[in-house]
């Protein structure tokens, strides 16, 4: 079955989840979830355009268009898992709690510089996204870069088994989704599976060179290459400054990126040290990454007719929301503001994290912080103003005027807090 299905992938590259997006003569799989079962729409993925509809439920087989599974996901992904045996391109995985998919656009512009590159779009990294990138990466493909997520132990290796990557990196290993990992052991044992994987391939890891855990968990024999600040780095990069925008260094070369806060730092010099690794010519690593303008409310900086805000929203977890206040102490700037939201996934640590959250902000001497969500607000005992929800703070700025300030915004997805950026 999978050869004859991939015979029609090769007349037909083009995969589609979702009829509202459908590309000319592109095959549709019709996928479940809790909330709805795209068998239903097969026929309108037909009549958009689609050559081809994949389901696994028979009532749905209108004609020979529509093709018969067992299971529609798994199919998906052992198509990928076909289509990537017969690749001949290199494949470096990334995965980590935080800077992943900032890491990954860094790499990604500044290995075009030399090869013909694919990369993950935006942040397919979890059962689905990985095998849609897999299935995205054309023959004539020289590099692919392939993101992974997880948040629960076996995901990580179940996606290697996937993208069966020769190159892998983990950017660190943090607080993130411990509903799933039980812990922060339980997080780095679920991030490692990459080296255990890339081990199994006789591949390369790239480790930062002052991350003790990661370092201790590769096995031994497995090739690696250390990047960062340190001397005994095997690719050093320096760090001088981010007021606001992170400024390294690098053999003589000064790079003034886009990126604002510290914490990018790591990102920067990750995409460096794989850029050299693999040739790339060093003033063309400088150019990709000086044009690199962060977006998707990822470290995207936004003007407004009153204020600079720091938008940061796309996600949060303890890591990342510390390394954000930690960059709003250090930088130089009279009028600081903070807003944060909930961060979510945290399991039984979730009361504590968010309470150490806010004494990092009492600590570091914020007077003006607000706070949003219903679990920053069940554990505020302090002068900051908190509000339940997004719409509450929302209504507040309606009436409150804020100016010539420098606002952090950073909460999970689910806050939608990038809502409040017109109001400010």
């Amino acid at each position: 079955m999978i050869e004859a299905l991939y015979s029609l992938y090769l007349k037909h590259p083009q995969i589609s989840i979702d009829t509202r997006s459908i590309s000319k003569h592109c095959i549709f799989f019709a996928l479940k979830g809790d909330n709805f079962n795209a068998n239903e729409f097969a026929h309108t993925a037909l009549g958009n355009g689609a050559a081809y509809a994949i389901v696994d439920e028979e009532k749905f087989v209108l004609d020979e268009r529509c093709i018969l599974v067992d299971n529609v996901l798994e199919t998906l992904q052992e198509l990928a898992r076909h289509h990537r045996r017969r690749i001949k391109c290199p494949v470096l995985a990334i995965t980590g709690s935080n800077g992943k998919t900032t890491s990954k656009e860094l790499l990604y512009r500044v290995l075009q510089q030399k090869y013909t590159t694919t990369a993950t779009k935006g942040n397919y990294n979890n059962h689905i996204g990985v095998p849609l990138s897999v299935l995205s990466i054309p023959a004539h493909t020289e590099f692919a870069i392939i993101e992974m997520g997880a948040n629960h132990i076996g995901e990580i290796d179940f996606l290697c088994n996937i993208a069966m990557p020769e190159y892998g990196v983990i950017t660190n290993v943090g607080k993130a989704h411990l509903e799933g990992f039980g812990s922060l052991e339980g997080v780095l044992e679920a991030k490692t599976e990459l080296y255990r994987y890339i081990d199994k391939r006789n591949g390369v890891l790239f480790i930062k060179d002052n991350q003790n855990n990661l370092l201790e968990k590769r096995t031994e024999g497995t090739k690696f290459f250390t990047y960062g600040s340190l001397e005994k780095s095997t690719y050093k990069i320096k760090f001088i400054e981010a007021q606001p925008k992170v400024v390294v260094s690098y053999e003589n070369k000064l790079i003034n990126s886009q990126l604002i806060g510290d914490y990018n730092y790591d990102n920067i010099a990750l995409s460096i040290a794989i850029g050299l690794h693999f040739k790339v010519d060093k003033e063309h690593i400088k150019n990709a990454l000086e044009l690199y303008v962060p977006t998707n409310n990822r470290s995207q900086i936004v003007n407004t007719a009153s204020n600079t805000i720091l938008l940061d929203a796309y996600n949060a977890n303890p890591m990342s929301v510390e390394k954000a206040i930690l960059t709003m102490s250090n930088l130089e700037h009279e009028n600081k503001m903070i807003i944060l939201g909930d961060m979510f996934e945290l399991g039984h640590e979730s009361k504590k994290e968010h309470i150490k959250i806010i004494n990092l902000c009492l600590s570091h001497g914020f007077s003006n912080v607000i706070l949003v969500g219903e679990l920053f607000s069940a554990v505020n005992k302090t002068s900051y103003k908190s509000y339940r929800t997004t719409k509450e703070l929302f209504a507040t700025l309606n009436v409150v005027q804020i100016k010539d300030a420098f606002i952090l915004i950073k909460g999970s997805r689910g806050m939608k807090l990038e809502q409040l950026v017109n109001n400010l």
